[in-house]
């Protein structure tokens, strides 16, 4: 993680993204506006609006952080050793046996309950 003192947010930044929400709800009621047309073109529209969008958004000092982020965050997965195909299979064969272990205890506790409340309250034999 970077340590960077936090920087300030200037208007023109806040216009932005003001004027990106704007944008973005402009594109998805103008899909929706112009429905006669063929829905190829209003989703090209829709996307193309919304990469405007995300590139406007770069230019901010917020979108510099968060595309940073997932630079970093990039990098962090990649250090991650992933299980291999084994591993895998032989932890998922545990989790399905203890839900089932435990789905069967919680059956039988309930039978138990539910037979020893009817008996309290007379309703069983």
């Amino acid at each position: 993680m970077n340590s960077q003192p936090e920087q300030s947010v200037s208007v023109i930044d806040i216009v932005k993204q003001v004027m990106s929400v704007v944008f973005v709800v402009a594109g998805v009621a103008a899909f929706y506006y112009f429905s006669d047309i063929q829905l190829v073109y209003r989703v090209l529209c829709l996307v193309a609006m919304l990469l405007v969008v995300v590139g406007v958004l770069y230019t901010t000092v917020l979108g510099k952080s968060v595309w940073g982020f997932v630079l970093e965050s990039r990098m962090e997965v990649r250090k991650v050793v992933w299980p291999t195909r084994d591993e895998t299979m032989r932890t998922t064969l545990m989790v399905l046996a203890m839900v089932s272990i435990v789905g069967v205890v919680l059956w039988v506790l309930d039978i138990a309950l539910y037979t020893g409340v009817r008996y309290l309250t007379g309703q069983g034999g």
